[in-house]
């Protein structure tokens, strides 16, 4: 797919999300910023792609940790004016880590500051162009996905990847989340989009097909709620694996016990004790083909 001149994705992976750089005519901008464990690596991709210039503007679609963890490092790097969504500008000068949700998944965040704040229905010029915020609920309720008429673009954070979208939070907590993503997948619909840039995976351009495939994934998760929380047990655990690399069963099942937002999970779905809790999440991450376990190690590929 073809970027506008100027616009460089920087395709991350999964423990961090896709970094989007602006090289505008008067100033350059990032778009989030990747997990912390990775901040070495964003500040090196980021100083090759601006290939001397100064990062000016940074702008976070939503505050998961793994959209936001390399903010601190960029900052202390450039002193970027940085902007993130309205709705989070208290838990951030607070440092609230409870409402900005690190504590409930057991993730790690450096405390960053903000300059400004961007709501839904705002625009924002990027790399020469604008692009509209658009509210985005589902996935988390206080995200945004940014829109380029003139491109037809959309940098769809974790509300549309090309096979689904991010696992839906709100759900696992006890909050409504399937209706609010249904709507923001109908709310995508609704725009001339040629091209996505998702937060994690490669840009595509076939839009209509992962709509499709999100729709007919949310029916299926909203069908039977336990499906979520499995969905979000897994992939929490595999976030924990990429960062960590190998964990035992015995750390798995103490940290599943630990960590507030498994518990409340477990006690509303799933309702299993850590230990086969844990087991049962190896297994599945085994079967998914993405770890190994040999005796009790469980191991990250």
């Amino acid at each position: 797919m073809k970027l506008p001149a100027g616009m460089l994705v920087l395709e991350r992976g999964w423990l961090s999300a896709n970094n989007i750089l602006f090289l505008g005519q008067d100033d350059s901008a990032l778009v989030d910023t990747g997990y912390v464990t990775h901040a070495a690596q964003t500040l090196a991709l980021v100083a090759h792609g601006l290939a001397g210039r100064p990062l000016d503007r940074l702008l976070n679609t939503h505050l998961h940790s793994d959209h936001c963890g390399g903010n601190a490092a960029l900052q202390a790097q450039y002193n970027c004016h940085t902007t993130i969504p309205q709705a989070e500008a208290a838990a951030v000068r607070d440092w609230n880590e409870d409402a900005l949700t690190y504590r409930a998944t057991g993730q790690s965040c450096p405390r960053f500051a903000f300059d400004a704040t961007l709501a839904g229905g705002q625009t924002v010029r990027l790399g020469d162009l604008d692009w509209q915020a658009l509210a985005a609920p589902g996935h988390d309720p206080h995200s945004l996905v940014l829109y380029c008429p003139a491109e037809g673009l959309l940098i769809s954070a974790d509300a549309l990847w090309e096979n689904g979208f991010g696992v839906i939070f709100p759900e696992l907590a006890g909050e409504p989340g399937f209706a609010a993503t249904r709507a923001t997948l109908e709310m995508i619909a609704q725009l001339d989009v040629r091209g996505v840039i998702p937060g994690h995976g490669a840009p595509f351009a076939d839009v209509g097909a992962a709509l499709e495939r999100a729709f007919s994934r949310i029916d299926y998760l909203a069908a039977d709620p336990l499906r979520n929380a499995q969905n979000g047990v897994r992939a929490l655990v595999k976030f924990r694996l990429l960062e960590r690399r190998e964990v035992t069963l015995a750390e798995l099942a103490n940290w599943l016990r630990d960590v507030p937002l498994f518990a409340t999970m477990n006690r509303r779905y799933l309702k299993m004790d850590e230990h086969a809790l844990a087991e049962w999440t190896a297994h599945e991450l085994v079967r998914a083909g993405v770890a190994t376990l040999h005796e009790d190690m469980l191991r990250d590929c």
